[in-house]
């Protein structure tokens, strides 16, 4: 990976390459690579061609979107900066820019992390002596070849996270904003670029993503007269950043990957990125029982502790008691903010459930939605000025809850106490922090000033500080399933839960683009009950465990409702993912570019290649009476491996019972059904230039 800036000139730094590897290049080289790029002249331009900056600046010529938007008072609206200085470090560099005219200052800081990211953010600071800047965006640009005309993103929806849509890159401006104050369930999550056709395992790609848990924008731009170029920053609400004299603003960081493998080469980086953290969860990633689907609202001891004695018996490592806890909260339109264990249901508070628990060698972990308060609650009641509102007037209710102003100390301190009391008092491993509800008129009281950009500030600094008080404590980032989904939120979680949707055939598509960015061991992926909670679906076993097994495996499922058969194969299937978890949580992720729409494959392969795992699923049925051969990806080329089917899945399923003696163990052609397989290095093994396929 290389990434090539031109500080020559007084002007800010432009990109002069941003991909490949180019080596270590001598100065005249690198002279010859900025010449190289540097566009003619044309009729009807500019005098000099315009080269996009790190910031893009009007003030050059370039004439697309600004890197920074802002005026003081009406004026200055159009800033040009002067390069001060440059301090650079390994493979990180810090700009220094000075633009006298409108008194403004600004820090670009860019790098490349071990994993091959670029890694990039912006500050800028006020340095007029009496007049305030109104900031109204900060967004930093990286182009790329004209060779990537194709767009990928995701889109989605509660319960449908995550979905991709792909088109070409013509001419204008594709722009994807969120405005809901969290990531959202339908952000981009990482906008592709890429040369036509490139899929998981080939063509090239250029990739971004915005590492910020509120409002953002980001964009890909191709204009008849420069570079194409992709794009990212925080979206402000009018008046949202006013810099006084001397102020200063950093916005969030943007990570951008370059991959000449396609897809996964770009999941690659990220995975590396990740993993790579000194935070990073590197024990086991302990197998969860979660309660909402098996109980819902209706907390009772006995069934809980029954529960909790079933899920131990097939292997649950991580107990998690969901929402329903609280004072008053009976069902889910009242009693958020009320962080209280609810003295009618649990008199005795929760610590016999939660030495139930702990007896049995299981960890326990508790449902929270801290910055949510039910209209319903003693805490709105008593203070109805804790709500996020602006206008005089109330946001309308959605789901019966608001959103609680954590941007009022006192909002702040409340919440801070009572989380700090709960982990103080109890055994608590783990918080699964819910989040469901979008930020809408989120002003702060009084005045109704907007308030996203410092309520998102101000949940990070909740996250930090509860992290701090209790060292050890992991957090789960849900928010109405897989809204908050981005670098920033897990700088301070351990995992995010990818979709309020269980069902299996859903949750094959949502894991694998959630996958685009997060590696398997962040992503909560749980084995529900037969029929779905969500859609009604009904879906066997099989394909259900192995639909989780690839993420951080966990069960939302009534165990006291399963057959002792059930339990007995759902203890297998744990068994194989507790098995397999030192592959699937430290392997390489990939994905197979199948000719038939309806059969999705996808493996981790060890860092080594010496073991692999895959599973083929059919999503619909094929066309073809036979799916063909299968391309293991990822495998070493010069390797021998024997391939063998994973128990419980020893067989695959077929459309009438098992298939008949002899016949190839190729994957069904039915819906929503899936078979696992392993590949091993041999140990006596030669070299061999065949493909392998099963």
């Amino acid at each position: 990976m290389s990434l090539v800036l031109d500080l020559r000139g007084d002007g800010l730094p432009t990109v002069l390459h941003w991909g490949a590897d180019l080596g270590d290049l001598t100065q005249e080289e690198l002279s010859q690579l900025a010449e190289a790029v540097t566009m003619p002249n044309m009729p009807g331009c500019d005098d000099v061609v315009p080269r996009v900056s790190l910031l893009p600046e009007h003030g050059t010529g370039w004439p697309g979107q600004p890197g920074l938007t802002g005026h003081c008072q009406g004026a200055d609206w159009s800033p040009l900066f002067t390069l001060d200085s440059v301090e650079a470090e390994g493979s990180s560099a810090r700009i220094r820019a000075t633009d006298r005219t409108a008194r403004l200052g600004l820090v670009l800081e860019a790098g490349l992390t071990a994993s091959g990211l670029v890694r990039m953010r912006a500050a800028v600071r006020n340095d007029d002596p009496v007049r305030p800047y109104t900031l109204d965006g900060l967004m930093l640009a990286l182009p790329i070849p004209d060779a990537a005309t194709e767009l990928l993103d995701l889109t989605g929806r509660w319960c449908h996270e995550r979905a991709p849509q792909r088109h070409p890159f013509h001419a204008g401006t594709w722009l994807r904003e969120t405005r809901g104050g969290r990531t959202g369930p339908d952000a981009a999550l990482v906008l592709a670029a890429g040369t036509p056709g490139f899929g998981f395992g080939h063509g090239e790609v250029w990739g971004l993503h915005i590492a910020w848990s509120g409002n953002h924008r980001i964009l890909a731009e191709r204009l008849p007269t420069g570079r194409p170029v992709v794009a990212a920053g925080e979206l402000l609400l009018p008046g949202e950043v006013i810099l006084g004299p001397g102020e200063e603003h950093t916005g969030p960081w943007l990570y951008a990957a370059h991959s000449d493998q396609g897809l996964d080469g770009l999941s690659a980086r990220f995975h590396d990125h990740l993993r790579a953290r000194p935070g990073h969860p590197h024990r086991p990633r302990p197998v969860v029982l979660n309660t909402w689907e098996a109980v819902y609202f209706d907390h009772d001891l006995d069934k809980l502790t029954l529960l909790a004695d079933l899920g131990a018996e097939v292997g649950v490592e991580r107990f998690v008691l969901d929402d329903g806890w609280f004072r008053h909260r009976r069902d889910d339109r009242a009693g958020l903010g009320d962080w209280y264990v609810d003295e009618a249901v649990w008199p005795s508070g929760l610590r016999p459930l939660i030495d139930h628990v702990r007896a049995l060698g299981t960890e326990f972990g508790l449902w929270v939605e801290p910055e949510m308060v039910s209209p319903d609650s003693d805490l709105a009641r008593a203070h109805p000025e804790w709500i996020l509102a602006t206008g005089g007037r109330t946001p309308a209710d959605r789901r019966s809850q608001q959103v609680l102003d954590l941007t009022h100390p006192e909002a702040y301190a409340y919440i801070l106490e009572r989380l700090d009391d709960l982990l103080t008092e109890y055994d608590i491993a783990y918080l699964k922090w819910d989040h469901n509800r979008e930020l809408v008129d989120a002003g702060h009281s009084p005045g109704g000033e907007p308030a996203v950009h410092a309520q998102t500030l101000a949940v990070y600094d909740l996250l930090d500080e509860l992290r701090a008080r209790h060292p050890g404590l992991e957090i789960e980032s849900c928010s109405s399933g897989g809204g908050r989904v981005d670098l920033a939120i897990l700088e301070r979680t351990d995992r995010v839960w990818a979709s309020d949707c269980n069902d299996a055939l859903e949750r094959q598509s949502i894991n694998r683009w959630t996958g685009l960015l997060l590696p398997p061991e962040l992503v909560g992926s749980h084995i529900g009950a037969a029929r779905s909670h969500t859609t009604g679906r009904t879906h066997d076993l099989a394909f259900r465990a192995c639909t989780a097994l690839f993420g951080h495996l966990g069960i939302e499922w009534d165990l006291t409702r399963a057959s002792a058969s059930e339990r007995a194969e759902l203890a297998r299937w744990v068994s194989l993912h507790k098995q397999l978890r030192h592959l699937l949580h430290t392997g390489r992720v990939v994905r197979v570019d199948h000719p038939d729409p309806a059969l999705w494959a996808h493996g981790v392969v060890s860092r080594d290649r010496t073991e692999a795992v895959f599973a083929l699923a059919a999503m619909a049925t094929p066309v073809a009476a036979h799916p063909g051969t299968l391309r293991l990806p990822g495998l070493d080329p010069n390797a021998t491996y024997r391939l063998r089917p994973l128990p419980p899945a020893t067989r695959p399923p077929a459309w009438n019972g098992e298939p008949p003696p002899g016949a190839p163990r190729t994957a069904s052609p039915c819906p929503a059904a899936s078979w696992n397989t392993s590949a091993s290095r041999s140990p006596t093994s030669t070299p061999t230039n065949s493909s392998c396929s099963t």
